[in-house]
C-alpha cells in the first residue's frame, strides 16, 4: 500500500453489488480482476452482469497484469466532497495491456510530470475496509 496518496483516509468505501462482489473480494487481496468474454475473446471493464460483446452471462474473472499506459488525464485543484481541501490530485484513464481502460487516480507522481503514454503500474490504497486500485509511474 502506498502512503503517498493525496486522498488517503478520505476515499469513501465502495458498496459491492452481486456482480461486482468478485472484483471487490479480489481487491481485498490486492488483485485486479477483469471480466473476460470467452466467446468474444475480449476483456471488459467496468464489471457488468452481461458481456458488452455477446450479451451472454458466461463471463469469467481473470487477473489483470496491472500494467498499462496513461490514455488521458486531468489534474484537479478543486475537489468535490469527500475530497474537499485535497489539492492537487490526478485523475487518469489507464489503458491496460488487456485492452480495457480504467479511470482512477495516479499517485506518487508530481502533476507536472504526468504524460499521455506514460507507463504505469497498479498500486493499492485503502478505501474503508477495502482496497482501491490506483496507478503509479512504472
Amino acid at each position: 500500500m502506498s502512503t503517498l496518496d493525496p486522498l488517503a483516509g478520505q476515499r469513501p468505501a465502495p458498496v459491492p453489488c452481486n456482480f461486482t462482489k468478485p472484483f471487490w473480494d479480489a481487491a481485498r487481496e490486492c488483485k485486479l480482476l477483469l471480466q473476460y468474454d470467452p466467446d468474444a475473446g475480449k476483456y471488459q471493464f467496468y464489471p457488468r452482469p452481461i458481456s458488452i460483446f455477446s450479451g451472454r452471462r458466461n463471463l469469467e474473472w481473470r487477473e489483470a497484469s496491472g500494467k498499462g499506459t496513461i490514455y488521458t488525464y486531468t489534474v484537479s485543484y478543486k475537489a468535490p466532497p469527500p475530497f474537499k481541501g485535497v489539492s492537487p490530485f490526478i485523475v487518469v484513464t489507464v489503458e491496460l495491456s488487456e485492452g480495457v481502460r480504467v479511470m482512477t487516480n495516479l499517485i506518487n507522481c508530481p502533476p507536472d510530470q504526468v504524460k499521455i503514454g506514460m507507463p504505469v503500474r497498479l498500486a493499492w490504497v485503502k478505501a474503508g475496509e477495502l482496497n482501491f486500485p490506483v496507478f503509479e509511474p512504472d
